[in-house]
């Protein structure tokens, strides 16, 4: 089994997510400071800003950090490139095949870890020369696939030989414990971590997360192959009358053009897209991201523990 923590040069084996327009430089610092993996995303970016954001990072820590590149950008070739200018050490991709990508990166030193959502994909970026995988499943928060983590993480686990981290569904120690059970050598986190001090969303949203129950979250758009996972609001209500009266792909689209920044920047809890995992319900306070990162740690370590002295097991 991989050790994640020697990989990757980080304390815990803990991912932080690449959330559009949320994880900024600053951001990603402040989750390696705590002892994670910092990721930078690209969602919501210009070049040019990814390229500040990549700086930002670096002045605020010394330690290992990483970019997200959303493939689905309209400027994935020159973000590509810039990632290789700027050498980052890690990069981690959504939203498509990095293929092309992949050679470039890695002869500039990089690892390169795709999101995947099903075992075909794993192992097709594993023969396009990916370092390791991090599955994704459907309790995630933003953009989603079909199959649950705790279906998806063993089957791409069995089906290639490189690393897998899980994703989705991952807020606490006994979840992050499931997670190493199944396979995977490391957890990916997101939606806990919109709670932290460091996060810079809009106190709106943070108080939205903390207020959500277990069945608060909705998928939308599944209906144009763009399922994505947010808090339940007036906005997906909406969004979901339309998808059931047959509205076309560019008429949602356009539905929703800005919702994102406006839950994030204006703390519009009404009528923005209000990205979270269904973890929501469990979140019940704001706290740093050190001591998110630290609790779960563990606390996975004290699981375990527990586990180990179940009846069941002996």
């Amino acid at each position: 089994m991989t050790d994640l923590r020697k990989l990757l040069g980080i304390k815990y084996p803990i991912i932080q997510g690449g959330m559009a327009n949320i994880a900024t430089g600053a951001f990603a610092a402040a989750i390696s400071n705590a002892g994670g993996l910092g990721l930078i995303a690209s969602g919501g970016y210009s070049p040019d800003a990814i390229r500040e954001q990549i700086r930002i990072a670096r002045s605020l820590t010394d330690k290992p950090f990483g970019v997200n590149l959303m493939l689905m950008h309209p400027a994935a070739d020159e973000i590509a490139e810039l990632l290789v200018e700027e050498r980052v050490g890690i990069i981690t991709t959504g939203a498509g095949l990095p293929g092309k990508y992949i050679p470039a990166w890695k002869a500039s030193g990089a690892l390169v870890f795709p999101v995947v959502s099903a075992s075909a994909i794993a192992k097709r970026v594993e023969s396009q020369g990916a370092d390791g995988v991090i599955a994704e499943g459907t309790e995630s928060g933003g953009h989603v696939g079909e199959l649950t983590t705790m279906a998806l993480v063993p089957q791409v686990v069995n089906a290639v030989s490189i690393p897998v981290i899980a994703a989705g569904g991952i807020a606490s120690g006994a979840q992050m414990l499931a997670a190493l059970a199944l396979g995977a050598c490391g957890v990916q986190i997101g939606t806990t971590l919109l709670r932290a001090e460091e996060c810079p969303i809009h106190a709106n949203y943070k108080d939205a997360l903390l207020k959500a129950k277990d069945n608060d979250t909705v998928v939308t758009g599944r209906s144009v192959n763009a399922a994505v996972r947010i808090l339940r609001n007036q906005m997906s209500i909406e969004y979901i009358k339309l998808e059931k009266a047959g509205a076309s792909q560019e008429e949602l689209e356009k539905f929703t053009l800005g919702s994102l920044r406006r839950a994030v920047f204006d703390g519009d809890v009404k009528n923005g897209s209000l990205m979270a995992g269904q973890v929501a319900g469990m979140l019940s306070e704001i706290k740093p991201a050190e001591v998110i990162l630290r609790e779960l740690y563990e606390s996975c370590a004290a699981e375990s523990k527990s586990i180990s002295a179940h009846p069941v097991l002996n």
